[in-house]
């Protein structure tokens, strides 16, 4: 017995299928300029106002919260609740960003950290939303993307100011240890005492 096939068409499914529109994506934005690193911000140096874009019961904001406690205790957080997964997800994160710019200057935060946990492409699927991403071009705030761990990556990453590969690396990026500051301090009074 002998057979033959003929394949006219092939498409991967599952996952397959995510990673196609995910490359697509990415590489209509590229190509667009929206992750070209002129364009990206510098995060201020000491922010005293955080806002946080993510889910408030999450592992990834106990994370943020604690790392930031630790190194810079005086920081105020914003906190912008939204779903971090599901159909619908990247328009409320979307909107956290633009409610985030509206506030009145002396409650507006000086930058903006968009987070949550690990998870597979399907859960991270929401940050590789085309208008959130172009929300976040747009956003007047410098914006990091904390989505995931350190192996994920999600289009939010690309086009955000800075990508932290961990929620608490985030706090890290954001913050200057207060222990560096409080040494810093003392060797300067001393230079000045010694002047």
């Amino acid at each position: 017995d002998r057979y033959q096939i003929v394949v006219r068409f092939v498409q991967s499914t599952g996952a397959g299928a995510l990673q196609a529109k995910f490359d697509a994506l990415k590489q209509k934005l590229q190509a667009e300029g929206l992750f070209d690193p002129g364009r990206k911000r510098l995060l201020p140096p000491h922010p005293v106002r955080v806002g946080v874009v993510t889910s408030p019961t999450g592992a990834a904001l106990r994370d943020f919260l604690h790392v930031l406690e630790r190194r810079s205790p005086g920081v105020r957080v914003l906190l912008f609740p939204v779903r971090v997964q599901g159909t619908g997800a990247a328009g409320e994160i979307a909107r956290a960003v633009r409610d985030a710019q509206t506030l009145p200057a002396e409650f507006r935060p000086e930058l903006l950290v968009l987070t949550r946990g690990g998870g597979s492409m399907e859960d991270l699927w929401e940050f590789n939303d085309e208008s959130l991403a172009r929300e976040i071009a747009a956003c007047s705030l410098p914006v990091v993307s904390a989505v995931g761990h350190e192996i994920d990556f999600t289009i939010c990453d690309f086009v955000a100011d800075v990508r932290a590969p961990t929620p608490s690396a985030a706090a890290e990026i954001i913050s200057r240890d207060s222990e560096d500051l409080r040494r810093h301090l003392r060797a300067t009074t001393l230079r000045m005492r010694r002047c």
